[in-house]
């Protein structure tokens, strides 16, 4: 348990601590905050040898708080380091001194056995306090920054006066633009008296540079501390052990939950101190961060990723969310997606069936959800027209889900659980593959809310606990979806297991929950799965990061289906990720009526040409030049290009495709062979429009995507792409000994015949 209270109320003998001021709401943005104070742990600044600075960090930090003061905030630094610092000195002094004498005596062979005494922390704190403010002024100096250095003790705080004349020349100094570099006076300070705080005194004590930094923080009135150290921030039990939880938001009430370890390598306070501090600096007014300022990845940039609102570190709030954290609703969805995979195949397949009758049912509630939606978006003006598309519902695409929602289910009936491989490995010794879940799915989406009740039947279908990001812009329509899908999941006990993450994590934050998540999938733009990609820290993405897929138009080609297949392949819905993007023709084709019919239903749609490189060269008055074979344009615009053959073509959407869906156009079955088997795609057709490239068209009822990965699921995922296996071993006092040179066993390796599949 925690070994404190809150201060009590002032005495009127002493300054009135802020405490009336308007507390910070978690959810308020970071980068609002104009006074911050950043305090450098005893380990952040001091190298693991104890003996001298880290350098690195302490120029990183150093930029940071530079960059942070020059945006025109008002930054303060609460530093230890002076005694590691002296220490370094004195040591170099005293080995110095010692290697003269010893070299008069002795000769140089015995000064590596030379002992180094025991230094006395004041004396190296006043040997150092003048070379690290010499350090920081050299640094700071790069960057057109003047820096103070202010010394203090516990009674600097206590004397009224004290109290006055140091508030006010630390307004001052922030006045002139000056960045306080502030530390104990550890050369004079007094022996730490434990607990004094606790003892009627009305203030926090200040005997550590943790109580410093809260206290200074709540006398100037502060916006922000962020407290570095040597972990990621508060742990529900000490670093390291077993099951230990980082906590990203701590609330007062919570201490119960938290078991303390032991204190850092250096430094006088532990995390407790810091937590104590931090909640003693909530209390005044002022948000808190406990992060790690010696990660060498994420110290570089922590500083200014805490103050843009990304999610580092333990953040202090007064205010708890009336719903789960994140963390809590991937916990319900892994339990509640092992329920589901418990159940029988018929009663995942009626849930399913149950939420296709709630979309119809249901059909007026939702639009009016998404009405709002829409009225939101068009009164911002911030989503493009494609989006506003997906945004949109319908009567008929409510229909058409519901259709592919019963499919869905109709196809379910034996997924989990199907065995795929049966070996008699021994007499009595029978080993099965079987299907699973793959465990907790994470799905980020944009504007599509469509894309909600599809995925969810997906997940309930293969077993999966689903956890969903839907962008803001859907929110209300995604609202009464998920409400739909978890009343569809209450039939049989498994509300829990499709969550909606309604806080405000961003997708950075949701990527690195690896011991949560077992596979994202995005939805939405090219951008979009880059990001992730990108952030994903240990967890698999499943995906495409682009959809440039390709249409070739050979020398043997119908000019019917040329124009049919093209019009269809960019104009029926020139947003999605399988729409053309790039037309190549056959040099031969050029100039000819085929070739006009093309570009005049072009520019009949509406289409914006770019010209390729060979076909600008044909050219003498061509269209604007491309500036690049590898474009996605999303919208009613193309390139083409022209090339000399079938196998020029397959070169060129090698170099320049996705490898999501490419297609040739030809009567002559020979050459359309040829590209089907040498194309490197997901999806490759022949005489069809890129658009079939779709879950639903495949008669997958429906899809979480479209992967282009070569492990795994590849094309339009559907419930195949969200399962994975085990291996079940069943024997009879078996041990692997039996089967050794001399051992009674051999091994048989016999297939046998799988078990006879669900008909339905």
């Amino acid at each position: 348990s925690f070994p404190f209270p809150f201060p009590p109320s002032p005495s009127p003998s002493l300054l009135p601590l802020p405490l009336s001021l308007p507390l910070p709401a978690p959810s308020l943005p970071l980068k609002h905050a104009k006074r911050i104070v950043v305090k450098l742990g005893s380990a952040v600044v001091t190298r693991g040898d104890e003996c001298g600075l880290a350098l690195g960090r302490l120029a990183s930090i150093v930029e940071q708080v530079s960059m942070l003061q020059n945006q025109g905030r008002e930054m303060m630094i609460v530093t230890s380091g002076a005694v590691a610092f002296g220490k370094q000195r004195l040591r170099h002094e005293i080995l110095l001194s010692q290697s003269v004498r010893q070299a008069l005596h002795s000769g140089q062979s015995q000064l590596k056995d030379m002992a180094i005494p025991v230094l006395e922390a004041r004396a190296c704190a006043a040997a150092g306090q003048s070379g690290l403010m010499a350090l920081y002024e050299a640094m700071f100096t790069q960057y057109s920054i003047c820096a103070a250095q202010i010394l203090v003790t516990n009674l600097d705080f206590h004397d009224e006066q004290k109290r006055r004349n140091l508030n006010g020349t630390l307004h001052e100094l922030l006045r002139m633009n000056i960045v306080p570099i502030i530390n104990t006076n550890d050369a004079v300070v007094p022996p730490p008296e434990p607990n004094s705080d606790l003892q009627g005194v009305n203030v926090i004590s200040v005997k550590d540079n943790d109580s410093l930094a809260a206290r200074l923080a709540v006398e100037m009135k502060t916006d922000l501390l962020i407290v570095l150290s040597d972990v990621e921030g508060l742990f529900d039990s000490p670093p390291g052990s077993d099951d230990a939880k980082l906590i990203d938001i701590f609330y007062p009430g919570d201490q119960q939950s938290v078991t303390f370890g032991t204190k850092s390598r250096v430094g006088m306070g532990g995390m407790e101190a810091k937590v104590k501090a931090a909640l003693w600096a909530l209390q005044g007014g002022t948000s808190v961060v406990i992060a790690n300022g010696t990660h060498p990845k994420i110290s570089g940039h922590v500083i200014t990723d805490i103050v843009e609102g990304k999610k580092v570190g333990t953040f202090f709030s007064e205010v708890k969310p009336a719903g789960p954290t994140v963390e809590q609703q991937a916990e319900m969805a892994r339990a509640g997606g092992r329920t589901l995979a418990a159940l029988q195949p018929e009663q995942r397949a009626e849930i399913i069936y149950r939420l296709a009758d709630l979309l119809t049912d249901q059909r007026e509630e939702i639009l009016l959800a998404n009405k709002k939606d829409l009225e939101e978006a068009e009164n911002k003006g911030r989503l493009a027209l494609p989006l506003l598309k997906r945004l949109s519902l319908s009567t008929s695409k409510l229909n058409s889900l519901a259709i592919g929602l019963r499919q869905i289910a109709a196809s379910s009936q034996d997924s989990v659980g199907r065995v795929i491989r049966r070996t008699r490995i021994a007499k009595d010794l029978d080993l099965e593959q079987v299907t699973v879940p793959i465990g907790v799915l994470l799905v980020i989406f944009e504007s599509r809310p469509d894309c909600l009740p599809q995925v969810s039947a997906l997940a309930i279908a293969s077993g999966n606990g689903l956890l969903l990001k839907g962008g803001k812009e859907a929110s209300h329509s995604n609202q009464i979806l998920h409400h739909l899908t978890q009343e569809a999941l209450s039939i049989h006990g498994v509300r829990d297991a499709v969550q909606l993450v309604n806080t405000r994590e961003e997708v950075e934050d949701l990527c690195r929950l690896d011991k949560l998540i077992d596979l994202i999938i995005p939805r939405g733009s090219s951008q979009l799965v880059r990001n992730i990609q990108k952030a994903a820290k240990g967890i698999p993405v499943m995906g495409h990061s682009e959809g440039i897929c390709h249409v070739y138009v050979d020398t043997d080609a119908s000019v019917e289906k040329v124009t049919r297949i093209t019009r269809d392949s960019k104009c029926e819905y020139p947003a999605a990720c399988n729409a053309l993007e790039t037309l190549l023709i056959h040099r031969d084709l050029l100039r000819t009526p085929l070739f006009d019919q093309i570009i005049d239903m072009l520019r009949v749609e509406q289409v914006k040409i770019h010209a390729g490189p060979k076909f600008a060269s044909y050219l003498t008055f061509s269209p604007s030049e491309v500036k690049s074979l590898r474009t996605e344009y999303g919208d009613l615009e193309c390139c083409i290009e022209v090339v000399d053959s079938v196998q020029e073509a397959v070169e060129h959407i090698h170099k320049y495709g996705s490898s999501h869906t490419d297609v040739i156009i030809t009567e002559n079955e020979k050459t359309a062979e040829f590209f089907l088997q040498h194309v490197d795609s997901a999806c490759v057709f022949w005489n069809a429009s890129t658009r079939f490239s779709d879950g639903y068209r495949f008669g997958l009822g429906a899809e979480v995507g479209i992967s282009t990965s070569r492990i795994h699921a590849r094309g339009p995922v559907g419930i195949e792409g969200l399962l994975t296996t085990k291996w079940l071993l069943r024997g009879n006092n078996h041990v692997v000994s039996d089967f050794s040179e001399h051992g009674t066993m051999k091994y048989l390796h016999e297939s046998l015949p799988l078990p006879q599949r669900n008909a339905n």
